[in-house]
């Protein structure tokens, strides 16, 4: 569904990944998620040219780069 729904072009918004066919970044909807809105608010509200799935997108993709994120601790000297 990501590959489908999601895009990253570097002469589109900077490279951010957006919902393919807008300008509509992820990481704006997904502020919208975090701020408490449904998917209803934000289609109604915000971007009424997205669907609930274009949304389901997005939360996966975000949950997709957390899954495979590599973290490497680092040790502070004190």
């Amino acid at each position: 569904m990501i590959k489908k729904r999601i895009a990253i072009n570097p002469e589109i918004c900077h490279g951010k990944p957006v919902i393919r066919g807008t300008r509509i970044m992820v990481w704006q909807v997904l502020d919208l998620l975090k701020d408490g809105l449904t998917f209803d608010d934000i289609i109604t509200n915000y971007f009424p040219q997205l669907t609930k799935e274009d949304i389901k997108a997005c939360v996966e993709y975000a949950n997709q780069l957390v899954k495979n994120e590599e973290v490497h601790l680092v040790k502070e000297n004190k």
